[in-house]
């Protein structure tokens, strides 16, 4: 059949029967496949509805006790919310005509989720099945046992058109429009799924095992943040019963990028992801901060500095243990207590180790009963380790201590960090750390961003940290060593899926290579994935902005394209500037799609007036907002990991002197747009784009 097919209008006729094959070989009318598709789409929903009715008929009563009953009516809560139908999205996006000579399906509809009838025949097969790979991976020189692929075209929940690309030897496949459409389609609202549209090195990124750590470097446009979530979808697939105990996180840059990201999982069947920031995952601490200091506390050589600052507050038994038993009296001279201390310090975390001198010091006791001839038990030995002697002696030997307790003590006393710094901190380095005015306590110091990271490592030094059966960091080449290795602390017995772009670090503590990243994680042995081929922002504005990336990422390779973009970029000087952003906005509202206008953070009140005043309904978007609005006034700082149909950049000057690495912030502000960018500007351009 001859590739792309438009649906005639067929509205009025009724649907052929579901059960009728749609795809017979030959010469087939095209009204006729297309009805007999919608027919089958039909009863998908009918099918995927009826399939929700039953898991919200079933009930948790049978379950026994309470917290059985409590436990699996929580997953029967989430099995209803994983079946629910999104209308106006399509339930299946392709299909598969198979060959024969295996017992799998002649005709396999691929979609977004499973979906079975009555009889358990299946109607849609979920795209992360095995037999699904195909969709995206076969070719005429690889069918994987395919002889045609047909990819639809739909219009909200509705199928509109079809589209067949033979996968016999000797085929040549041509450009698919509905595939290229539904990659440009304006967006509005939060971040689709692309499932429809995964290509064959997305999909083996995707399908990646999980016992293998996975690196992507991806150009602006290449999907790496929406591969990344459909990992995490496919590991939820593939390992359903190991991750549901042990958990899947996502972990983004800002509270505006995880709302814009929400609804990918969802739209997937997926409802039981957590997605954070690294402020909500470490602490949301906010306390201003030198920049220079906060590169500092986020070297990687502040972990060994807080090892040994934590355990720097055990101190050498000078007595031993006397305890009374009866009439009897027990003794554990102080070079066994100092022994038994030395044999623990630096073998354990620091909370066990306490714990584990308590019972120490109780086998010691319980050692010279027997010698009395008593036979001591195990009762004996717990109400040992509890007793007062034993207790007074660990708090002056090892003393409780909490993480705050540690870095207060750390950056208030000059010569607790000298020693505890020793070679790995410059004097001047030590200088800058410590508080100018130290708070009264460390019950009320206000931590900084970088301490939250400093405060986490402390914890687990003090108790080990739970782990995750997988982990998502997206934008990771922003994060500190310090951070990373909480992060990794987070995913040690599972595996990660680390994405970012070198040329978008912004951060004056931004990773120079992903082998530094890994590293600093856990998992040296990661593979590293490049992704240099964009689909969504336009080669005409690409190219523009690449201009920048000798002075930002020397080593990486110039992003390319797929869409060439014709008159997609307008650079204008102009006179003033908020006139100029709200006539450039009224033109971008004039075209479909969302609209983003991006500006130095400090410019953003002065241009939000010039809207308002101008009855130009926008939000402001902020680190933890939700726009609601067509138009979003943006900082530049918030920029990254967002997408908008239209974006107007305003003076691009002040986004590089506003901070250290002011061009690759501007770098990512140059590559948001996936439809046009408009550069609008009073002050010369920077020297790298002329």
């Amino acid at each position: 059949m001859p590739g792309h097919q438009l649906a005639p209008d067929i509205s009025d006729e009724p649907p052929a029967s579901s059960n009728e094959d749609p795809l017979p070989d030959g010469e087939a009318d095209p009204a006729d496949v297309l009805r007999a598709e919608r027919a089958h789409l039909a009863a998908s929903r009918a099918a995927l509805r009826a399939m929700r009715e039953h898991a919200q008929s079933l009930s948790a009563d049978a379950a026994g006790d309470w917290v059985s009953q409590q436990v699996l009516q929580a997953l029967l809560d989430q099995r209803v919310a994983a079946l629910a139908d999104h209308p106006d999205t399509p339930l299946f996006f392709g299909r598969l005509d198979r060959g024969d000579g295996d017992d799998l399906p002649v005709t396999i509809h691929v979609g977004r989720r499973h979906v079975h009838d009555d009889n358990s025949r299946p109607l849609v097969i979920d795209w992360r099945a095995p037999v699904s790979r195909a969709f995206y991976q076969a070719r005429p020189a690889d069918p994987m046992g395919v002889r045609r692929r047909r990819r639809f075209g739909f219009q909200g929940g509705e199928l509109t058109a079809y589209e067949d690309e033979p996968l016999e030897e000797g085929a040549t496949l041509q450009e698919s429009r509905i595939l290229t459409e539904e990659i440009e389609r304006p967006r509005t609202g939060p971040m689709r799924d692309i499932v429809a549209t995964i290509q064959p090195d997305q999909d083996e990124i995707v399908r990646a095992d999980l016992g293998q750590t996975v690196c992507v470097q991806g150009a602006p446009g290449t999907g790496k943040t929406a591969v990344g979530l459909h990992r995490a979808a496919y590991l939820l697939f593939t390992h359903r019963e190991k991750l549901s105990r042990s958990g899947v996180m996502i972990v983004g840059p800002n509270r505006a990028f995880l709302s814009y990201i929400s609804s990918v999982l969802p739209a997937l069947g997926e409802v039981k992801v957590d997605q954070t920031t690294v402020a909500g995952l470490l602490g949301d601490h906010a306390a201003p901060e030198d920049p220079s200091v906060a590169a500092i506390k986020g070297d990687a050589r502040m972990a060994q500095v807080l090892h040994r600052a934590l355990w720097r507050h055990i101190s050498k038994p000078e007595e031993g243990v006397l305890y009374t038993r009866g009439v009897h009296r027990f003794r554990v001279p102080d070079h066994e207590v100092r022994e038994i201390v030395a044999s623990l310090r630096g073998t354990t975390r620091y909370g066990p180790g306490r714990a584990a001198l308590a019972q120490r010091l109780a086998h010691a006791v319980l050692v010279r009963m027997e010698q009395r001839g008593d036979s001591p038990d195990d009762r004996v030995q717990d109400a040992v380790a509890r007793s007062k002697p034993v207790k007074q002696l660990i708090d002056q030997v090892w003393p409780r201590v909490t993480p705050q307790q540690v870095l207060f003590r750390l950056l208030s006393d000059a010569e607790f960090l000298a020693s505890a710094a020793k070679g790995d901190l410059a004097p001047e380095e030590q200088k800058a750390l410590l508080w100018a005015k130290p708070p009264r306590s460390w019950k009320s110091a206000k931590w900084s961003a970088a301490d939250a990271a400093l405060l986490d490592e402390l914890a687990d030094l003090i108790e080990r940290t739970p782990t995750l059966g997988h982990v998502v960091v997206d934008e990771a080449q922003d994060l500190s060593a310090m951070q990373l290795r909480a992060l990794g602390r987070r995913c040690r017995t599972g595996s990660a899926t680390v994405l970012g772009d070198l040329a978008q670090g912004t951060t004056p503590w931004s990773a120079r290579s992903w082998e530094e990243v890994l590293s600093h994680l856990g998992f040296g042995q990661g593979a590293v994935t490049e992704l240099t081929l964009g689909f969504r922002v336009p080669r005409e504005v690409l190219d523009f902005a690449a201009r920048l990336l000798p002075s930002v990422a020397p080593t990486l390779a110039a992003p390319r394209s797929l869409r060439p973009g014709a008159g997609s970029l307008s650079v204008r000087p102009v006179a003033g500037l908020a006139e100029a952003v709200t006539v450039a906005v009224r033109e971008a509202m004039e075209r479909e799609g969302s609209i983003g206008v991006i500006a130095a953070d400090a410019a953003l009140p002065a241009l939000s007036e010039a809207l308002t005043a101008a009855g130009v309904p926008h939000d402001v978007l902020g680190p933890d907002s939700s726009p609601e609005q067509r138009i979003s006034l943006i900082p530049a700082t918030l920029a990254k990991g967002l997408e908008y149909d239209h974006v107007v950049v305003a003076e691009p000057a002040d986004i590089v002197t506003a901070e250290e690495r002011g061009l690759a912030r501007l770098y990512v502000v140059l590559t948001r747009a996936v439809t046009t960018l408009t550069v609008l500007h009073t002050l010369p351009l920077p020297a790298q784009l002329n």
